[in-house]
């Protein structure tokens, strides 16, 4: 078993919505750190989490910005950060992957299911063991207790309802002599 760790530096969750049921606006949040854990063999996360600062927030709108970390919607202040638990990692195909965890966001648990890609393994150039995950999902908003919205005149809602999400994260082991031996 070895310990992965989320490199900050080079990791990311985007997210979007649609603004007025015909636009999109994205996000990131770039405060983003975990583990995961790996089998012997290094092909099953038997174990992961990973932590993302909701504080780190950006659209690239201050006002709009201020406005999901408030209470409307994140509010940051009483819940500064989210989590995501991983449960059960099955193998699809290849490098695909089914990933079953548990969000949490502004104190309201749900399970999410992601589909996950293993990028690959490669040596960093301080000679470190690295690995790239790329992942995506989607879930509502509302089940989170996010129900902040506003009815368009011509039918439907200013903010949807569904919220897709992108996570692009690099980890590295935490012991190279524990990969080594596995």
């Amino acid at each position: 078993m070895s310990t992965w760790t989320i490199d900050p530096a080079h990791s990311e969750i985007t997210f979007s919505a649609r603004h007025m049921m015909v636009t999109t606006v994205r996000g990131k949040l770039a405060d983003v750190t975990g583990s995961i854990e790996l089998d012997a063999t290094e092909t099953s996360v038997t174990a992961g989490r990973i932590r993302i600062g909701i504080g780190s927030l950006t659209t690239g709108v201050d006002s709009r910005d201020e406005h999901l970390r408030g209470a409307d919607f994140f509010d940051v202040a009483s819940h500064p950060e989210a989590t995501y638990e991983v449960r059960q990692v099955r193998r699809i195909d290849g490098s695909e992957y089914e990933v079953v965890g548990d969000l949490t966001l502004r104190g309201v648990t749900r399970e999410v299911p992601l589909r996950a890609e293993l990028l690959g393994f490669y040596t960093s150039m301080q000679g470190v063991r690295r690995l790239g995950v790329t992942a995506s999902g989607r879930f509502n908003r509302s089940a989170f207790d996010l129900n902040w919205n506003v009815a368009l005149e011509t039918g439907g809602w200013l903010v949807s309802d569904e919220i897709k999400l992108a996570i692009e994260v690099a980890l590295e082991v935490s012991s190279p002599a524990a990969s080594a031996a596995a």
